[in-house]
């Protein structure tokens, strides 16, 4: 399956995972996308293509390419699709993990920038629900600014019976609404499912009857609620911070 990805920062971080790819490049527009054609010579299995305006402008489909467009063959050596069920396989019977779940993120920002966050703080799986959810994109790779290629991703047909899935090997999911109880006053577990609602309407009610427990980010001010990527960041630090 190909993957596009525009950006500077975006195809330089995935030029450093990727092992095969295309890298098409547009000089007159942007002279410091060179930088990206000496990295991509130190990768046997990228290629260089320079094109023209018209050629980038039609390869990358409307994309804010700025002159560059990696198209990637094949995955990278780290981040990457996977199935919840693979994922716990992969866990040792003692071993703690942190899954940051989304449910019902739609915006492309919102979830390129909790990408960034994800791989800032070491979530070692995001689930993506398949349906009512912003995906992996090219431009969420470039919100991310390349981070969504460190971060290891699943998509879920039903978000509900993954997390029942998680339970069931040990995981303790904790849900984000205001009326929570402070995360101040929570011990996270080792094996812990934070899950992040959109600004909008909060937690679906499946997904609120499927969480062991509502925690919330005291705030001061006039606003009733932070955005959902900073609200992700905050919780994301005190799961590492108590650890």
């Amino acid at each position: 399956m190909q993957q596009k990805i525009v950006g500077f920062h975006a195809i330089n971080e995935a030029l450093k995972t990727i092992e095969r790819g295309t890298l098409y490049l547009c000089p007159a527009i942007e002279r410091r996308n060179e930088q990206l054609a000496t990295l991509a010579r130190q990768k046997r299995g990228i290629a260089i293509r320079k094109v023209d305006k018209n050629e980038i402008e039609r390869l990358a489909g409307g994309a804010p390419h700025k002159g560059a467009l990696l198209i990637t063959t094949t995955g990278n050596k780290r981040g990457g699709s996977i199935s919840v069920g693979d994922f716990l396989e992969r866990l040792k019977d003692d071993e703690g993990a942190l899954v940051l779940a989304l449910d019902g993120i739609t915006d492309v920002n919102n979830l390129g920038a909790i990408l960034r966050s994800a791989d800032q703080f070491s979530v070692d799986l995001v689930i993506i629900p398949q349906r009512r959810s912003a995906q992996l994109n090219q431009a969420v790779h470039r919100i991310s600014s390349g981070a969504a290629q460190y971060v290891t991703t699943a998509t879920a047909v039903n978000l509900g019976r993954e997390l029942e899935l998680l339970q069931k090997s040990g995981f303790w999911v904790y849900g984000a609404d205001m009326g929570g109880e402070a995360i101040s006053n929570v011990k996270f577990p080792p094996r812990t499912v934070l899950v992040m609602g959109s600004e909008e309407k909060g937690l679906g009610q499946l997904t609120t009857r499927k969480c062991d427990q509502i925690v919330s980010i005291p705030t001061t001010g006039h606003i009733d609620s932070l955005n959902v990527s900073v609200a992700t960041a905050i919780l994301l630090y005190e799961f590492r911070r108590q650890q």
